[in-house]
């Protein structure tokens, strides 16, 4: 089936390069029994993608069943997944099939993979490899032959660094990749999905569908959208109950968009006492901090810039000076010499004035501008300031301790 016949099959709206890409993908993968790692941010429509698989493969006819790891408790996902004996635990007064023996023959969705505890991907890996499982509270081995497709939002490479996730079960599970991309990359697209939701809750509540003006529609194509389509859906039928006028300006809309104009700057933020759980994130954050050092000492320097102006505040004559002489020129007897602060005087600049004449000579002190380099100096500082304990240094770097310990290896720091 073609892309367009597709779409129309299972509701999808757009016509972005990576949404046919994720789409092209699905339908090749779909008549293989190969593994499935859908990603992508929370609300970008995941889960239609397992769906174009179970229904273009030769599983079509069996059970498909879809499960929210996220939604069920730790202590009762082993049952949920394989079942368990009659007595397993309190509250099992029968035997039950869990999901993956339900689905023997068919294919099993596990949407947010990344929140199964580390004891579940044990058991997870052994149905991938050998199709066995074993349910709580028997030692009997039942055999299964299900597809799986999994999904998550989380950044699964970070989450195997963090001792999260297991790396053999991340390569198990992502044989074949599909990369969701979030509706601020689908531009073209975001005005398709407007005009259907709006056209589909005007059907459901028996009204005008609304409209946007070129203004309001520029709004809707600027915003980022981090919420992605749940977003935009969301926000499409609040205004279409909410709002009397059909037409909407860009003021209406701005009010559905509450955080429009908040500015998206970098931040570091951490918890008292707990050591940040994203590598990426804390490697990133030691970029900010070091930005953020070298901003102020750029504002202590306009400062003292500042003061310097606004009055005659001497300045220690430079060491180069002597006997009225600097690098062979005669500059005016042997008298003190004094000089001012001026506009002039930035860029590591040192001016040497006297009755008639100014000389100026610029000293250029080179600083290294790698980010390797900052990033050593700042761990050997916090090393230093913790006196060697590294759980302390991490902390304060904002980083894991993990991170830390593969830093300094890294760059060899005693």
């Amino acid at each position: 089936m073609e892309l367009q016949g597709i779409k129309q099959r299972f509701g999808i709206i757009g016509n972005s390069s990576g949404l046919n890409r994720a789409i092209d993908i699905a339908r090749q993968v779909a008549p293989t029994d190969l593994s499935v790692l859908i990603t992508g941010e929370s609300g970008t429509g995941k889960e239609v993608f397992p769906q174009i698989i179970h229904q273009f493969s030769a599983r079509k006819h069996g059970n498909y069943i879809a499960v929210n790891c996220g939604a069920i408790p730790e202590g009762t996902i082993d049952s949920e997944l394989f079942g368990h004996e009659k007595g397993a635990f309190t509250g099992a007064t029968d035997s039950r099939k869990g999901y993956f023996e339900v689905a023997d023959g068919g294919t099993i969705f596990l949407d947010e993979v990344a929140e199964l505890p580390l004891s579940t991907q044990v058991r997870l890996l052994r149905v991938l490899e050998t199709g066995e499982f074993i349910r709580v509270g028997s030692s009997k081995v039942h055999k299964t032959d299900v597809r799986v497709v999994a999904a998550t939002n989380v950044n699964l490479p970070s989450a195997i660094q963090e001792g999260r996730f297991r790396e053999d079960l991340y390569y198990r599970l992502n044989t074949v990749p599909i990369t969701m991309p979030p509706l601020r990359e689908r531009h073209e697209d975001i005005p398709l999905l407007f005009r259907k939701f709006a056209a589909d809750f005007a059907e459901k509540y028996r009204m005008p569908a609304i409209v946007l003006n070129d203004d309001a529609r520029k709004l809707l194509l600027t915003y980022h959208w981090p919420g992605n389509i749940r977003q935009l859906k969301n926000v499409t039928e609040q205004i279409s109950i909410i709002e009397q006028s059909r037409v909407i300006g860009v003021e209406t809309l701005s009010k559905y968009l509450p955080d429009y104009n908040v500015p998206k700057l970098p931040t570091l933020y951490q918890k008292a006492g707990m050591i940040d759980e994203k590598t990426f994130s804390s490697e990133r954050e030691i970029l900010y901090k070091i930005l953020f050092d070298m901003r102020s000492d750029v504002n202590e320097l306009k400062r003292l810039v500042n003061e310097l102006m606004k009055g005659d505040i001497p300045v220690e004559t430079p060491s180069f000076v002597h006997s009225g002489t600097m690098h062979g020129d005669f500059v005016g007897g042997n008298e003190p010499l004094i000089t001012k602060a001026a506009p002039s005087q930035l860029d590591n600049k040192s001016f040497v004035h006297s009755a008639d004449n100014i000389q100026d000579t610029e000293e250029i002190i080179e600083e290294t501008l790698s980010l390797e380099e900052k990033e050593k100096e700042l761990i050997k500082k916090a090393l230093e300031k913790h006196k060697g304990k590294r759980k302390l240094a991490a902390q304060e770097l904002g980083i894991s301790e993990r991170t830390l310990y593969r830093k300094i290896k890294e760059y060899k720091i005693d």
